[in-house]
């Protein structure tokens, strides 16, 4: 690592220097395109979308109707396999109490432990994975390190397209005392379908992770503006620096196996269609995206939002939102048209004109885009 990548932080103590995405900017270069002409298609393994769209696997946002919608829309729909869809026979109740607590303020964080306890029913899962599928989507859910075992065998035999396997942090080597733990490389091995894993915050962790055989490796902790994991742990990740550690690896596994890509998966504080266009510019393949989508009229958290770690039975690390009304419907949210200017509705119509107005025609091109760093530039979430 050159001098310039570090600071002194004390006497003979250095930190290494990393940048958010709103501290980067993208440059428009000699040409243009017609943004008709632009492609924001993304595949991974046998799976082609027509936007660069996992969702975060939050309760708040997604559901098998919603999984369905994104699917519909050109989007990757991630339900939580431990979730409230996988521990209620009928949610909606739960989801009624939980509005009912927020009224104009955000339900406590008790509220949501409590009807998190409800035991996982492997049943529930497999019914609502056979939701997906009989609509005809690409079906996909997510389930946590700790849980993978007990839970694979119904997910997969109730016939699953893309298995997510996403923590916090997750490690290709899992070092523990209290009994066996994950070895994702062997697990991954005797599957037949694809996996997404992560996430990961540097090129060490991307590059082990990817040598375990995923598909696709989710890169940043998923901190949004009501995480509080920097505050709990102390963990915070640059995400623009952590992109572009994870495409170095990308690019090293690539010629290290002979050609097998790895997919990078953006996911933290991504929040409007500028923050999508500068973590696809820094490397990333596709972005994860969970608060933005609640203001979806279809969202089953009618307008709170709550990240899977918010709920935590001993050490939550994520807030609750005060509920918001609907600013559209999914579709307006994904392709618009906008209606205001915040870069929150039309994601990815706006990602499709930046890459036209820049004069890049599909997204393995528009990684190449030029970049600049500058000053923070503010607040652009609110």
């Amino acid at each position: 690592m050159s001098a310039r990548d570090t600071v002194e932080i004390g006497l003979n103590r250095f930190a290494r220097r990393g940048y958010d995405l709103d501290e980067v900017s993208i440059v428009p270069s000699r040409r243009t395109r017609d943004v008709d002409d632009v492609s924001t298609a993304w595949q991974i393994d046998a799976f082609r979308f027509g936007i660069p769209l996992v969702t975060s696997p939050s309760d708040a946002v997604v559901s098998p109707a919603t999984a369905i919608a994104v699917g519909e829309a050109g989007g990757l729909g991630v339900l939580n396999a431990e979730g409230l869809w996988g521990r209620y026979e009928d949610p909606l109740p739960v989801y009624r109490k939980l509005r009912e607590a927020a009224g104009a303020e955000a339900p406590p964080v008790a509220l949501l432990q409590e009807v998190y306890a409800e035991p996982v029913k492997p049943e529930l899962i497999a019914d609502r994975i056979r939701e997906m599928r009989d609509a005809g989507v690409t079906t996909a859910v997510r389930v946590s390190p700790q849980h993978t075992v007990q839970l694979a065998p119904t997910i997969l035999k109730a016939g699953v397209d893309l298995l997510v396997i996403q923590g916090t942090i997750v490690s290709a080597e899992h070092v523990t005392t209290g009994g066996d733990a994950l070895n994702l490389k062997e697990f991954i091995a005797d599957l037949d379908v694809p996996v997404i894993v992560g996430g990961a915050a540097n090129y060490t962790t991307a590059l082990h992770l990817m040598r375990t055989g995923a598909a696709g490796v989710i890169v940043g902790v998923g901190a949004d503006t009501y995480s509080t994991t920097d505050a709990v742990m102390g963990i915070r990740v640059p995400l623009a620096s952590a992109i572009a550690d994870a495409a170095a690896a990308r690019r090293d596994y690539l010629d290290e196996t002979g050609g097998r890509y790895v997919h990078v998966i953006a996911n933290g504080r991504i929040e409007t269609s500028g923050a999508i266009a500068r973590a696809l510019a820094c490397g990333a393949d596709a972005v994860q995206l969970g608060e933005p989508l609640r203001i979806a009229a279809e969202a089953p958290g009618g307008g709170i939002w709550w990240d899977s770690v918010a709920a935590h039975p001993r050490l939550p690390r994520g807030a609750t939102s005060a509920p918001v009304e609907p600013a559209g419907s999914l579709h307006d949210v994904l392709h618009g048209a906008a209606e205001s200017a915040d870069g929150r509705t039309n994601l990815f119509g706006a990602l499709a004109r930046t890459m036209a107005k820049t004069g890049y025609r599909d997204l393995k091109e528009f990684q190449r885009v030029d970049l600049v760093i500058g000053g923070a530039i503010g607040d652009e979430t609110r």
